[in-house]
C-alpha cells in the first residue's frame, strides 16, 4: 500500500529505463496473438512445460525441493504423496490450474489470496489464514550469524493493511493513472513486505502476479514459466526487494528497483517465449519437440543435464535418444564424453 500511497503523492513521469522497458514488452505484447493464431499445437506443447517449471522454481525458490525423479508423479499423478515438500508443490500446481483455467472470472480480493495460500502450502494447519504472530525476514549466514533483513506489519495491523493494498491496486487500475504492468509489481512489491503469512508468502505473490498479468492481457506466462525466469534471476530478485523495502514504513522508499526487476523478468519471458515458438517446426511427438525447442533456445556450449534440468518429466533416454538423432544427422556435435560432455549446434537445422 506504501507505493500506491507514494504514487499518489509524487509519481509525475516514469523512469526512462522503465518506459523502455514497458514499450518493448507491449511490441511483444502485440505479438502473441499471431503465435497463437498460428499454431495451437505447439503452444499445448510448451504450455504443459511452462506448467511443471512453474510449480516446481516456485517452491524451489523457498528452498523447498524433490527428487527430479519424483517430479512427473507428484505434479501429474494421483499416488500418496511422501513428504511435505512433495504435498506443496502438487498444491502449487493445483493453483496454477486454477488461475489458468479461470482467471478471467477471478476478482483479486482476500478471499482468493487466502484460497491461493491455502492450495499452496497443503495441509499445514494455518493454510488459508492471515499470521496471528509477528514475524519479521531473517537472513542467517553459512557461519550462523543472523541479521534484520525487513521488519514486516504487525499481525495486528495485516488485515487492515491488505485491505487498503486492493483498494489502492482496484482505485489505480481503474482510474488508469499508472500503466497496469507498473501497478502490478507495485502491488507485487506491497504484498510482500506486508508478509501477509506466516510462511508461503512469496509463492503466494507468484500466483497474484501470474494471475494478474492474465487480467490484462499478458499472456506469455502461460507458455514460459515467470517463475523459472524469477529462480533464473534468484540473487536479482532478492537483492532488488531488499533495496525497495528500505524505508517501506516511512513511505520514502524507492520501489523502482523492483518494478524494473520485474519489468525485465516480464520481458524475458516474451523473448523466451518467442525464442522457444520459433524454435519448434515440424509435427515430431511432442516430447521430442519440446527438447528441440530448448536446445534451439539455447546460446553456446550446454551439456545433457542442462536440458534434462529444463525438461522435468521427460526421460534421461528420451534426452539422450533425440541428442543422438541430431549428432547423427550432423545437426549437433558432442564434444567430449560421458554425461558431463558438452553439446553445441552444428550448421544443419535441428
Amino acid at each position: 500500500m506504501n507505493t500506491f500511497i507514494q504514487f499518489q503523492r509524487e509519481l509525475r513521469e516514469l523512469p526512462l529505463a522503465t518506459a523502455w522497458m514497458l514499450n518493448d514488452i507491449a511490441e511483444m505484447k502485440g505479438r502473441q496473438q499471431l503465435f497463437a493464431q498460428q499454431s495451437p499445437q505447439k503452444l499445448k506443447v510448451i504450455r504443459e512445460h511452462a506448467m511443471i517449471e512453474s510449480a516446481v522454481s516456485s517452491n524451489r525458490i523457498e528452498g523447498v525441493q524433490i527428487d527430479d525423479k519424483r517430479v512427473g508423479t507428484v505434479i501429474f499423478g494421483h499416488n500418496n504423496l511422501k513428504d511435505r515438500n512433495e504435498e506443496e508443490i502438487r498444491g502449487y500446481r493445483q493453483a496454477l490450474d486454477l488461475i489458468h483455467a479461470d482467471a478471467c472470472k477471478m476478482t483479486l480480493d482476500e478471499a482468493l489470496i487466502l484460497e491461493l495460500h491455502q492450495l499452496s502450502r497443503g495441509e499445514i494447519w494455518d493454510a488459508g489464514k492471515l499470521k496471528d504472530k509477528d514475524g519479521d525476514i531473517i537472513e542467517t549466514y553459512a557461519d550462523g550469524r543472523q541479521r534484520l533483513r525487513f521488519r514486516t506489519v504487525s499481525a495486528a495491523d495485516t488485515p487492515d493493511c491488505l485491505a487498503k493494498l486492493l483498494l489502492f491496486y482496484h482505485e489505480l487500475n481503474r482510474d488508469q493513472r499508472v500503466p497496469p504492468l507498473i501497478a502490478l509489481a507495485a502491488f507485487n512489491l506491497d504484498f510482500l513486505c506486508i508478509h501477509p503469512f506466516r510462511d508461503g508468502n512469496g509463492r503466494v505473490s507468484r500466483l497474484l502476479l501470474l494471475l494478474e498479468l492474465y487480467h490484462h492481457g499478458f499472456e506469455a506466462g502461460r507458455y514460459i514459466s515467470v517463475e523459472k525466469a524469477i529462480e533464473d534471476t534468484k540473487e536479482q530478485y532478492y537483492e532488488t526487494l531488499e533495496l525497495s523495502s528500505r524505508n517501506w514504513h516511512e513511505q520514502t522508499h524507492n520501489p523502482w528497483y523492483y518494478i524494473n526487476y520485474l519489468l525485465f523478468v516480464i520481458k524475458n519471458v516474451y523473448k523466451e517465449f518467442e525464442s522457444r515458438f520459433e524454435g519448434m517446426h515440424s509435427p515430431k511427438g511432442a516430447k521430442t519437440e519440446l527438447i528441440l525447442s530448448i536446445i534451439n533456445a539455447t546460446r553456446g556450449t550446454f551439456s545433457l543435464r542442462e536440458i534434462e534440468s529444463k525438461c522435468p518429466g521427460v526421460s534421461h533416454d528420451m534426452i539422450r535418444a533425440v541428442l543422438k538423432q541430431g549428432r547423427q544427422a550432423g545437426s549437433l556435435i558432442c564434444e567430449g564424453r560421458g554425461p558431463g560432455a558438452l553439446w553445441r549446434k552444428g550448421n544443419t537445422s535441428l
